[in-house]
């Protein structure tokens, strides 16, 4: 069973797009791109991208943002994309004619796309690292060897995780 997040109310604001008259992994395409910036970035890179995913996706940042600031009282310089998932809509069918009488028929996907943002000027301490904090990354190969000197990163070649067959 799947536990679900808890929203807290006072400090996230969301928006919800539903039939979207497109595939899920189309839209997915655009979504990997905002998920976790703030707000301001977050429109000036959908204003930016190619993908049809991202009218769809700015009129619903946008609609998101204007739901936390008119709802919440929340100031959008300090807002950022905490959450934003794709789900698969019904799908439009239709019937096209054929020759000799018969029928091809035409699947039209829709998706459901949700955006929450949240504000982080209120767990500003959560989110603002200060320059002493130690990042340890152990998958990614960062080690931190003093505490407040430098950090070192061990790349993949010299622990030995990646060869060439040539």
């Amino acid at each position: 069973m799947i536990k679900k997040r808890k929203r807290n109310p006072y400090t996230e604001g969301c928006a919800l797009s539903k039939h979207i008259r497109m595939y899920t992994n189309k839209a997915r395409k655009g979504i990997d791109q905002i998920r976790g910036r703030s707000y301001e970035e977050t429109l000036m890179v959908l204003e930016l991208m190619p993908y049809r995913a991202c009218y769809p996706l700015f009129k619903l940042v946008y609609s998101a943002a204007a739901n936390a600031i008119h709802n919440m009282g929340l100031n959008e310089a300090s807002l950022i994309i905490s959450k934003v998932e794709v789900n698969e809509g019904t799908t439009v069918k239709k019937l096209k004619p054929r020759a000799r009488g018969r029928i091809y028929p035409i699947k039209r996907p829709t998706c459901h796309i949700t955006i929450v943002l949240k504000d982080i000027s209120v767990n500003e301490q959560y989110y603002k690292r200060s320059k002493y904090d130690i990042l340890c990354f152990k998958n990614s190969g960062w080690i931190n060897k003093n505490k407040y000197t430098d950090m070192t990163c061990h790349d993949i070649y010299s622990m030995g995780g990646l060869w060439d067959k040539k």
